[in-house]
């Protein structure tokens, strides 16, 4: 499957442009994960464009993702893709096993927080967003109140890296695609 492949199925399925956004946001993480670990990094990265995809159509738990598995089944999606995106969500059951799938539940959630803490700084830019920023906002549970930060937590312990390392690097990740993010700011890259 390729990123074009994908990024149509996405397109096809998701209208709200802040959740498009967030896709971006998780693909950005996984082919930075992908390349610090030789892993596939088109594949790590389409996984992650893919695992939300149906959230729009299906936006319960109860649908969300098992009920887009044969959507993305019938459209050629790679099995080991399709399983990264049910164990994304521990209501599936589906365990996660690979270092693809912990990766991918590792950077779910953080992206989430990462963009929010980005929004409501005087440069609103990723370019400048240092971990020590997400730290002060971490301590405010009021903040971002939907990110679930035990989650982010223990996505974290899972996937075997140091929480705050691992925000350092979603920043990172998220830094070389800010334009499509809407989120340079008013800095002059």
């Amino acid at each position: 499957m390729t990123r074009d492949e994908a990024l149509a199925i996405v397109h096809e399925y998701v209208k709200n442009e802040n959740l498009v956004k967030h896709m971006l946001s998780v693909e950005a993480a996984m082919r930075f994960y992908a390349e610090k670990y030789g892993e596939d990094q088109e594949k790590w990265g389409v996984t992650g464009l893919l695992h939300d995809f149906d959230w729009e159509i299906h936006p319960t738990l109860e649908g969300h993702p098992t009920a887009g598995e044969p959507i993305l089944r019938a459209r050629g999606v790679p099995e080991d893709i399709i399983r990264a995106v049910l164990s994304h969500a521990d209501h599936t059951g589906v365990l996660r096993q690979t270092r693809m799938e912990k990766a991918l539940y590792a950077c779910d959630e953080v992206t989430g927080l990462v963009t929010a803490v980005a929004l409501v700084r005087p440069s609103r830019s990723l370019l400048d967003l240092e971990t020590s920023s997400v730290k002060k906002k971490w301590k405010d549970k009021t903040f971002a109140a939907g990110a679930k930060r035990t989650e982010i937590e223990k996505s974290a312990a899972e996937f075997g890296i140091e929480l705050w390392e691992h925000v350092g690097n979603v920043i990172l990740a998220m830094r070389k695609i800010a334009p499509e993010l809407g989120l340079v700011g008013n800095i002059n890259p």
